[in-house]
């Protein structure tokens, strides 16, 4: 597996999906993919045109202006449709990962989110220097927790932001 440096996030592969490292150039296609406001509920949040997605990628690209915090975007790319499908996200600081995960309506119940997500986390103890990663998920999100599950992530019962913790040691 390759790994994942400062300097970005590598691409990884799973079995129907080509994780790749976010560019500005995504934003139109992902403003799309992203265009419905069903997607997010739970964040409390409404769609962004594809100029707020570049603005967003723009930002997010740069990286962190923490130096011990590390921004690790990618897009989702279905491959036999050769269309994105939603992105995976992970902040790294030390050997810590908190992931999060969108995949867009018209691919969900699919089984992408699982797949993207076990991906990841597989891509990111693959590298060797995280060692833990966490996600935060509204309890009423019961298609996220059985992502997360899927996983190997667990319920820990601390909460943030009125999200639950989920956590998972490398072996």
């Amino acid at each position: 597996m390759t790994t994942t440096t400062n300097h970005g996030p590598a691409p990884f592969t799973t079995a129907r999906l080509d994780a790749e490292p976010l560019r500005v150039a995504y934003a139109e296609e992902m403003a799309t993919v992203l265009a419905d406001p069903a997607l997010h509920t739970f964040t409390r949040g409404a769609p962004e045109s594809a100029r707020e997605l570049r603005a967003r990628y723009e930002r997010q690209t740069a990286g962190s202006p923490n130096p011990g915090e590390l921004w690790w975007n990618w897009v989702l790319r279905v491959r036999d449709e050769d269309r994105l499908a939603g992105y995976v996200q992970a902040t790294v600081s030390g050997t810590q990962a908190e992931i999060a995960w969108v995949i867009g309506a018209e691919w969900q119940g699919r089984g992408h989110a699982k797949e993207a997500v076990e991906g990841l986390v597989a891509h990111l103890f693959g590298g060797g220097a995280v060692r833990t990663v966490v996600a935060h998920i509204h309890p009423g999100h019961a298609a996220s927790a059985a992502v997360a599950e899927a996983a190997g992530l667990v319920r820990t019962g601390a909460w943030e932001d009125g999200e639950e913790q989920w956590r998972l040691d490398a072996g």
